[in-house]
């Protein structure tokens, strides 16, 4: 099977330790219209971040019945990011900034970090509707910008809401396709995730939507001949209980302290999944369209992430408690196939400060491995695949005094200036090359070639080994040298990863498929429990851009299939 192996029944049903949602085996029945159901509707959505609810208001203002169910019904990894929608192909915000960008242009810069995850035709589609993706976000009330002039950042501050957020302006990207900033970021102070979510989420009150929360699907409901997906038990805990609102709280804390107290969180998960495996209530809902799994990734499994992709077990997880693969074992726990389940985005940022990106990066072995200039997760992807993730930023004194300067002068948010400015104190010094590598307990030899390389490149305006081009390039040459660990396990600077593979679709429709290709009917996924835009490489603004695309898609497809079997039942 593609992109991994398949998750046992058997180690689905116990309770995990990290406080993931255990999944049992589907419930079989064969009379669907004459049971007793607790509820019922067109389309039940399971997970509400962007792709639930771009599902449930794409399918419920085309006519369609739609029932949300959410775990925690907190927004998800949504309401915590940064809140970044990728979009191109001349938006009247990239015009505004005199930028002249196309749909082939987007499609020939994001074929290359796409790779095949994708088809040329969806990858297509993506691009000539991206456009249209702002311009729907803001009919329902998002704000989006174009000033003051786009820079490239990992996170730019407050005050600027367009900008490079991705490998656009860098080698061998720019030659294949004319740059153009494509972050748009949604148009609030600090991270803007909770902004964009708040304005789906009211569109979705405002069509009057049921949203369920503290309530999760353990099992699904299906057919006994046919296969296909009938329903869903959700288990739900009893709204204002003593025991709800204590789960509220382990859950809120949980997300609160993870990035500074991890084991801590950890802990508090565990206890709320303790409180809904004692106080949750089984209803079993008809979904007589269709059951949308989206919710989310599985960085929270940590199960899921030893068996895929462990060597990034090391890196924070970003994204939210219910980030644990539910929605992609439910859909294996029906046949469902998955993909890309080892593909990880971890982000290993280093700019700004804009001056470091002008050192170089060595592995354990001395040597460079990757364009220091590039996207933070091209960094952090390749640190983590190799030498267990650890690494090290080799800059010279001057370098060192501008990163201070901007540090201390420049518009940076507070995770981006204090640890670089702890770094730089207290990481290790020496003057020259090989005392440095002695220091590090690195080779000497291939550390003080890769360096006097790098330097006679930078000083002559030569070709690079990495495409590096020369304005991101500055000779090392003025001691003490300085080596800032970047490893991904430095707990003073945080290694962030999530998670791009799932549940392979149709990408057509949305509709889960089998090891076959074949169609499962009446279950469809999007977002991160699912295969697409974003499964290959990340860069930022993609996952956001495609949870919002592709749960689309789905609800439109729901949309479409409701009329055709309206249409047929009328005609019958």
């Amino acid at each position: 099977m593609a992109g991994g192996k398949r998750n046992s029944l058997s180690s689905m049903k116990c309770e995990p330790a990290d406080g993931s949602l255990p999944i049992d085996a589907a419930l079989q029945i064969t009379n669907a219209e004459t049971r007793e159901w607790d509820s019922v509707c067109g389309l039940l959505v399971v997970g509400l971040g962007a792709a639930g609810a771009a599902a449930a208001i794409t399918a419920r203002e085309s006519g369609v019945d739609v029932q949300v169910v959410d775990r925690f019904g907190m927004g998800g990894a949504t309401a915590k990011s940064g809140g970044v929608v990728y979009a191109g192909g001349g938006t009247a915000h990239q015009i505004k900034a005199s930028y002249d960008d196309t749909p082939e242009a987007m499609f020939q810069y994001l074929r290359q970090e796409t790779g095949d995850a994708v088809s040329e035709a969806t990858l297509r589609r993506f691009c000539e509707d991206s456009r249209g993706l702002i311009e729907w976000l803001e009919s329902l009330g998002a704000s989006f910008a174009s000033e003051p002039p786009p820079p490239k950042t990992s996170y730019p501050p407050n005050g600027t809401y367009l900008y490079f957020s991705g490998n656009e302006t860098v080698l061998p990207f720019a030659d294949a396709a004319k740059p153009a900033p494509r972050g748009h970021r949604t148009v609030d102070k600090g991270l803007s995730g909770k902004k964009l979510f708040s304005i789906l989420r009211a569109k979705v009150d405002a069509l009057g939507i049921p949203v369920t929360a503290q309530a999760a699907v353990r099992r699904l409901i299906t057919h006994a001949e046919t296969g296909a997906v009938l329903g869903a038990e959700v288990w739900q805990m009893r709204p204002g209980s003593p025991a709800a609102k204590k789960h509220e709280r382990l859950i809120r804390w949980a997300d609160t302290i993870h990035n500074v107290a991890p084991s801590i969180a950890d802990r508090l998960r565990t206890k709320a999944s303790a409180l809904e495996m004692a106080h949750a209530q089984p209803r079993q809902i008809r979904a007589s369209r269709g059951v949308l799994l989206a919710s989310g990734g599985f960085i929270f499994n940590r199960e899921m992430v030893a068996e895929h992709a462990s060597n990034f077990l090391g890196n924070m997880r970003i994204g939210t408690t219910g980030c644990d693969g539910s929605g992609i074992r439910l859909g294996q726990s029906v046949g469902g196939d998955v993909a890309r389940l080892h593909k990880i985005s971890a982000w290993r940022f280093i700019n700004p400060p804009q001056s470091w990106v002008k050192g170089i990066v060595v592995n354990v072995r001395g040597e460079r491995f990757c364009n220091e200039s590039a996207y933070g997760a091209r960094l952090g992807v390749a640190m983590g695949e190799s030498d267990d993730g650890r690494a090290w930023l080799i800059i010279d004194s001057r370098l060192r005094r501008d990163a201070l300067r901007e540090c201390l002068r420049g518009r940076l948010w507070s995770f981006q200036k204090y640890p670089a400015i702890l770094l730089m104190l207290f990481a290790p010094r020496a003057k020259s090359f090989a005392a440095l590598a002695k220091r590090l307990g690195i080779p000497a030899e291939p550390f003080c070639a890769t360096a006097n390389r790098y330097n006679h490149a930078a000083a002559s305006n030569g070709l690079d080994a990495f495409d590096k081009t020369p304005p991101a390039m500055q000779a090392l040459t003025r001691a003490p040298f300085q080596a800032i660990d970047v490893s991904a396990s430095n707990p003073l600077f945080p290694c962030p990863a999530i998670t791009l593979g799932g549940l392979r679709v149709n990408e057509n429709t949305g509709a889960v498929v089998d090891s076959d290709g074949q169609t499962i009917p009446g279950l469809y996924a999007a977002g991160r429990a699912a295969v697409g835009i974003a499964s290959n490489n990340y860069v930022s603004g993609l996952s956001l851009a495609d949870c919002l695309w592709s749960g689309r898609r789905a609800g439109a497809s729901v949309a479409v299939a409701s009329e055709s079997a309206q249409a047929h039942t009328t005609a019958a």
